[in-house]
């Protein structure tokens, strides 16, 4: 009922490698942020959460079939499809700690295809390329036109 009225929305999980849907759990998203924190009140330990979720909704207003991307072991936050373009898209607070950099570099650098692979965070990056793989920063993607 949820996903028939729009408040939540609901992204698949798909095989990279196989280009195929898995019929494991996918992840649901929340249409307006703002009755998540009233119904769960605001948090600042979800702030990654959050910006999965603002990333998720921008992503289907640019017109893009979302999905949660699957590469061997590894999680890719979000596998965007229009008919001119896939791009495969992580989404982290910050690549400041050396180990969340590893793991977010690792999901993207795992995929074997040359489609672009972007790295969105809040940091202010003066370093917008790590082999190959764009770091953007979260508000200059939100405002792009």
């Amino acid at each position: 009922m949820l996903e028939k009225s729009f408040i939540v929305y609901k992204a698949d999980r798909t095989d990279i490698k196989s280009k195929s849907l898995l019929k494991t759990l996918g992840k649901y998203y929340i249409s307006d942020l703002g009755l998540r924190n009233i119904i769960l009140g605001f948090r600042n330990i979800d702030e990654g959460h959050l910006l999965e979720n603002i990333v998720y909704l921008e992503l289907l207003r640019r017109d893009f079939k979302v999905n949660i991307g699957k590469s061997n072991d590894y999680e890719v936050d979000f596998v965007a499809e229009n008919p001119q373009e896939v791009k495969y898209y992580q989404v982290t607070r910050s690549l400041i700690n050396e180990e969340e950099k590893v793991r977010e570099l690792r999901s993207l650098e795992n995929i074997e295809d040359n489609y672009e692979k972007i790295i969105l965070t809040m940091d202010k990056t003066i370093n917008n390329d790590i082999n190959g793989i764009k770091i953007i920063n979260i508000i200059n993607f939100l405002l792009e036109e």
